[in-house]
């Protein structure tokens, strides 16, 4: 049976990793994580996240997922503030969600258009 989730893969276009690691690593804060020798060549960045991973992998053609996209869980409020106020000054799109009232949200793209989310979990 499933156990639980091991990581979520967004799709990026081809040599991102440097704007990979800028927004991914800098901007939110995740730790890059080595891939495994036979996967290095494909291209991409992974990044621990919490328990799990998530992984920048290379597309070729790239479309950005601009309705699916990960929930990331932030610790607090404050955290959440201090992270949107940090992606915004870089130039990100933050966009505030209040239609679930329990649950402290906002979305963002990545680099290349894709969706995110971040939220404290209720």
């Amino acid at each position: 049976m499933i156990t639980g989730l091991d990581h979520v893969q967004v799709a990026a276009p081809p040599n991102a990793e440097g704007e990979a690691r800028r927004f991914y690593g800098s901007l939110l804060g995740l730790a890059e994580v080595a891939k495994p020798d036979g996967l290095t060549a494909a291209g991409g960045v992974w990044f621990a996240c919490g328990a799990q991973q998530l992984h920048v992998g290379i597309e070729e053609p790239f479309l950005a997922s601009r309705k699916a996209h990960p929930g990331l869980a932030v610790a607090d409020a404050a955290t959440l503030d201090v992270l949107a106020d940090r992606l915004a000054s870089a130039g990100a799109p933050v966009h505030w969600d209040e239609r679930l009232p329990d649950i402290r949200r906002f979305y963002t793209e990545d680099p290349w258009g894709n969706r995110l989310e971040l939220c404290v979990p209720s």
